[in-house]
């Protein structure tokens, strides 16, 4: 959205090209939300045949984006919307307002038109603020106080707010001022009322709520509820040498115990909950069936074991800021307590009657050791790019893909969606260990040849960049992986481009965001 504040300078021009853009999406066979990528590209597609459009298509592009939302928002109650308004519309010199932490507090001096939209709103039930900025309204948004925006804000405001409303795919419709600058500036006042009182008999289903959902996961891996579904005491009935100590209490079993300890200790339970809200996003039901929960403490059963493998096999001594399970009772006793978590998550997924649910377990399993023998093994063989990639399809995008089809097969349903999260996980998972290893790169600059004698700790894109491109400097190398994980990030939402189940695009529009924004 780059270029000068152009708009079209008329109200009949505005609404005519509204009008044309409305009939021009609705041939698109379009689902909200859609990327800044697709916003360019359906904009230069509009262009091609109003070429007089050419100077206003960063005004297109909102007022597409518009387009696409309407019939979502039109579903949303009015008083689950929200009306946010810029100072600049009241009148420089004349206003008599204050602001606070919440905005402007309007003393209806009759200068400027706010307290007319104001009233608009709180006649349908709805809310409004004059404020600067939306990074608020994601949290408002985030906090369930609304579940949608109708914004009004310059082009220059938006060219800045607008990227965050679509990377966090809020629910919103923006309307830019008719000028510039930062007072006295002029809406399209009766259009801006047109867009309030909107409302459709389709009612838009309910959205997520992924604090819940959060709260629940959370709930699951408490002490007590852990006891339970993997069903142990941490104590044992074992008794050494019961002729010599007949009345000797039960001892402390130690590995049960440090399961428990582990799985219940550090961690964001990023795959139990994507598990979970993919099965909420799809069946739109909010309380979880047993074969989630199951699901959800067996996916991290596995990841945590994964974890303490990886510890034991890079050497590593902390985690979570505390010492790892090797670092504290060695090698051997750390390899057993992951054996015992793997244990006890296909324990847990066996008591399902859903079969499935144990074969993609176990293919991630097998992927994800397979990545792990690359990356253990990969300095007998060339450091290339390919070879990288390849360990990032087998040790990381698994972790991400299994937490979706757990949740897709818990439905029961939707195994159409199989290919399309197949594809969005691999491009999200080679997007975030190419951030990850930037970010290691920039932070750290780590060693990035061989010729001192010393391996690196493990193979990275950056190795794999400079061995081959020797001779580029370590600028190129840090650009060439921003590229990369550009690439690879948009990748992950052109995947989902036909997906139409709101709330599923909408989380992992959102998922995409936390991970990789």
């Amino acid at each position: 959205m780059e270029g000068q504040y152009i708009i079209p300078k008329t109200l009949e021009q505005r609404m005519h090209l509204r009008r044309a853009l409305k009939a021009f999406v609705q041939t698109q066979n379009l689902f909200p939300p859609v990327s800044l990528k697709q916003l360019e590209q359906l904009a230069d597609t509009f262009i091609s045949s109003h070429q007089d459009c050419m100077d206003i298509r960063p005004w297109l592009m909102v007022e597409i984006h518009n387009q696409i939302w309407l019939p979502i928002v039109a579903g949303i109650p009015h008083e689950r919307r929200l009306l946010m308004l810029p100072k600049c519309l009241s009148r420089y010199g004349a206003c008599q307002a204050e602001f606070d932490e919440y905005g402007l507090l309007c003393h209806r001096c009759g200068s400027c038109h706010i307290p007319q939209l104001q009233d608009k709103v709180e006649q349908l039930g709805g809310l409004s603020i004059v404020a600067e900025g939306f990074t608020q309204v994601i949290e408002l948004i985030e906090n369930r106080v609304v579940d949608a925006v109708i914004g009004v804000s310059c082009l220059d405001s938006l060219e800045k707010a607008f990227p965050l409303l679509v990377r966090h795919a809020v629910p919103g419709l923006a309307i830019a001022l008719n000028d510039s600058g930062c007072r006295d500036t002029h809406v399209d006042e009766e259009y801006v009322e047109e867009l309030l009182s909107l409302l459709s008999s389709n009612v838009t289903p309910n959205l997520l709520d992924h604090e819940a959902i959060h709260e629940q996961v959370s709930r699951w891996f408490t002490r007590p509820e852990l006891e339970q579904i993997m069903d142990v005491n941490p104590t044992s009935d074992f008794n050494p040498n019961p002729n010599l100590n007949p009345d000797m209490s039960p001892t402390v079993d130690p590995t049960l115990r440090i399961c428990l300890d582990w799985m219940s200790g550090e961690g964001k339970r990023w795959r139990p909950f994507l598990l979970s809200a993919v099965w909420q996003a799809l069946t739109g039901k909010t309380e979880m069936t047993t074969d989630v929960h199951r699901a959800a403490v067996a996916v991290e059963c596995f990841h945590k074991a994964s974890l303490i493998h990886d510890d034991v096999e890079d050497h590593d001594d902390t985690r979570y800021g505390q010492p790892t399970i090797n670092a504290l009772y060695g090698d051997a006793f750390a390899i057993n307590v992951g054996d015992a978590l793997l244990g006890q998550g296909y324990r847990i997924l066996a008591q399902s009657n859903n079969a499935e649910l144990l074969r993609l377990i176990a293919a991630a399993h097998v992927k994800l050791c397979r990545g792990q023998g690359e990356e253990l093994m990969w300095d007998k063989s060339p450091v290339t790019m390919d070879y990288v990639m390849n360990i990032f399809r087998n040790k990381t995008v698994p972790a991400f893909e299994v937490s979706l089809m757990l949740g897709l097969s818990c439905t029961g349903n939707f195994f159409n969606l199989r290919s399309m999260l197949k594809n969005y996980s691999e491009a999200l998972g080679i997007a975030y260990q190419l951030k990850d290893d930037l970010e290691d790169f920039v932070q750290d600059n780590p060693q990035l040849s061989m010729d001192n004698g010393q391996l690196p700790p493990r193979p990275t894109a950056a190795l794999a960049l400079k061995t081959e491109h020797p001779t580029w400097s370590t600028e190129e190398v840090k650009v060439e992986l921003q590229r990369l994980t550009d690439l690879y990030h948009q990748q992950a939402l052109d995947a989902l481009t036909e997906l139409d189940k709101l709330e599923l695009k909408r989380l992992l529009y959102q998922v995409t965001e936390k991970i990789l924004g």
